[in-house]
């Protein structure tokens, strides 16, 4: 603790200016919601969709790269592993900027158009049918249009991001603006899955199965590209940041966030987490529709009826993160998912081969909402706060401000995270299936969900089991040192303009 210097602190948000910046979260989670609730959808549409509504497959959907994945999968996890490379760059542009405006919003404002254009263009393959001479032309559109997504998105993302630890000024402060940010990112997320609601009655009013979908991605961009910019014009970053800009290269500032050992073990956690999160939410559709037989306006329901029961735990978690600090609440929460996940094993299994929905299947659906919810509530709020404690534990140590750097080092590990989720998944949800694997017409089974909820299930138990050596009583030491020597310092400045 000799080593720790005090670090300046500038202007406190009020509660209000932290759910201004919030709103910037609904708006990039509800377009990042989008294209992970639907990429997987709408290319490998299922049987139903095809026979019934006039899907489109617009890429080759079976298992054609080397006999165990999928076009879809494939192009995913390139999209994402490219993704995490622009991380440490943004970041380190980011950390480094001297715009007089500020080191993040001007980036945001830059990426927030493009990033919501790409969202839904995305979704517009060109070319027709696979099986019609589409297949190439419709694939280097997906590829294309994904690696500019993703690429806005991080533009965005990654500084917006690095604000949470620069605007939270106390530890009360940061666990407010996580607490804020996680309920924004889940109504995001849960309004992506609106379109699951109005594409029947818009094909009921004559539109495509295409533009049944795409007509509500062109609305929910516009919503998001709003939300995005609202905190960009309604704050100014530089009343609230005092910080100088970052003069380390991106390989140093990335090799010195990686060399922070409790940095590490957060990381390694987060990476499982994310696994597991991302097969279940791309699951969800699939679990609903196949493995309980249930119509997929229930998604929608579903999906609402967690985020509003987990939305009710949150005033709990301030004041448990009080009591029990932040790393057992966190692996208490891996646990309680995992537990979820189990149910919607057990799902699978018992209703497999099942024709129809019956009451059976709303119990499980019922089950799976009421289960997750309080876990969910855990881990939409607190990480976010540990890595905001790390960060700035570490500017207090070394007095560099690379805030931008480590939360790009946690989006990297959510992006692994997502793109091994994305090929597990293609991969593990139609194992079962009767139809050829080189098939036009496969889709997922009963049996291949049931083994996707298994291995997210253990994804989140190791997840807990990696997190409890992560040495949270240093961290929050260091953190508080400061703040005690600060307020000093503050008193003492206070009274010696008295004296004057």
């Amino acid at each position: 603790m000799e080593n720790v210097e005090v670090k300046a602190v500038g202007k406190r948000l009020s509660k209000k200016q932290m759910w201004i910046f919030a709103i910037g979260q609904f708006g990039w989670s509800l377009l990042g919601g989008i294209i992970s609730a639907w990429l997987v959808t709408y290319y490998l549409p299922t049987a139903d969709d095809i026979n019934k509504n006039g899907a489109m497959q617009y890429i080759h959907p079976g298992l054609v790269i080397g006999g165990f994945l999928t076009i879809i999968g494939l192009i995913t996890f390139i999209c994402r592993i490219f993704d995490a490379v622009t991380d440490p760059l943004v970041a380190n542009l980011s950390d480094n900027s001297k715009n007089p405006k500020g080191r993040r919003f001007p980036f945001m404002k830059i990426a927030a158009i493009p990033f919501a254009v790409m969202t839904v263009l995305v979704f517009c393959a060109p070319f027709g049918a696979y099986d019609a001479g589409g297949n190439a032309g419709n694939i280097a559109w997906i590829l294309i249009s994904l690696i500019l997504f993703y690429l806005f998105m991080t533009m965005y993302c990654t500084p917006y991001n690095a604000l949470i630890s620069e605007f939270g000024k106390t530890q009360d402060d940061r666990m407010y603006i996580s607490t804020a940010i996680s309920l924004t990112f889940f109504a995001g997320t849960m309004i992506a899955y609106l379109p699951f609601v109005l594409a029947g009655p818009l094909r009921g009013m004559g539109l495509s199965f295409a533009w049944s979908y795409r007509v509500p991605f062109i609305v929910l961009a516009v919503v998001g590209l709003v939300a995005m910019l609202i905190p960009t014009f309604l704050l100014n970053e530089k009343e609230f940041v005092d910080a100088e800009p970052n003069k380390t290269n991106m390989f140093k500032s990335l090799a010195s966030t990686f060399k922070n050992r409790e940095f590490r073990k957060f990381v390694g956690s987060d990476i499982m987490y994310f696994i597991g999160l991302t097969m279940f939410q791309t699951g969800l559709p699939f679990f609903v529709k196949v493995s309980m037989h249930l119509g997929e306006g229930l998604v929608m329901v579903f999906m609402g009826a967690m985020t509003v029961l987990s939305a009710c735990f949150y005033p709990l978690v301030s004041g448990l993160v009080k009591k029990y600090g932040k790393k057992k609440l966190v692996c208490l929460g891996f646990l309680g998912l995992a537990l979820a996940y189990v149910v919607t094993a057990i799902c699978s299994f018992v209703l497999n081969g099942q024709a129809e929905a019956n009451a059976l299947s709303y119990v499980f659906g019922i089950a799976v909402v009421v289960i997750a919810a309080f876990p969910m509530a855990l881990l939409g709020v607190i990480p976010q706060s540990i890595v905001a404690d790390i960060a700035e534990a570490e500017a207090i140590t070394t007095g560099e401000n690379r805030q931008g750097m480590f939360f790009a080092a946690r989006t990297f590990a959510m992006k692994f995270g997502q793109s091994a989720a994305m090929l597990l998944f293609t991969s593990l949800a139609i194992l079962g299936t009767t139809t050829a694997a080189t098939g036009n017409d496969i889709v997922p089974t009963e049996t291949g969900l049931a083994i996707v909820a298994i291995v997210a299930m253990a994804f989140c138990i190791l997840g807990a089991v990696i997190l409890f050596f992560y040495n949270e009583k240093q961290v929050m030491n260091t953190i508080s040192l400061n703040e005690m020597k600060y307020e000093s310092v503050k008193e003492e400045k206070t009274e010696e303009k008295e004296d004057k």
